[in-house]
């Protein structure tokens, strides 16, 4: 499915209105760390088609980032049926992003 990029218009529809499990990176251009997390989130948009995953540019859409207390950067957010279940802050593996996910 490939990851989505999302804006502070397609915010609510893409993951408080999608009935999937949706996880959202939120990342900026300047994160080093958000760019190292990038192509763990890539290969998992790949291989779980049954999961939405999502960037959020905090650069881009602050009223987003604010909405939800991200201090730190990336900051994943776990949504599921639009409701925030877990989250993860700063890099962490691919081990780690794989034990969110529902059984």
């Amino acid at each position: 499915m490939g990851i989505i990029e999302l804006t502070e218009e397609t915010f609510d529809a893409e993951v408080l209105q999608d009935k999937k499990f949706v996880i959202v990176d939120f990342w900026a251009s300047w994160c080093t760390p958000c760019r190292m997390l990038a192509p763990i989130l890539e290969e998992i948009a790949d291989e779980y088609p049954n999961i939405k995953v999502c960037k959020l540019n905090v650069d881009d859409a602050p009223n987003i980032a604010e909405r939800y207390g991200i201090m730190s950067l990336p900051a994943l957010l776990f949504f599921d049926s639009g409701e925030i279940i877990n989250e993860s802050i700063g890099l962490v593996s691919r081990e780690s992003v794989l034990s969110f996910l529902p059984k």
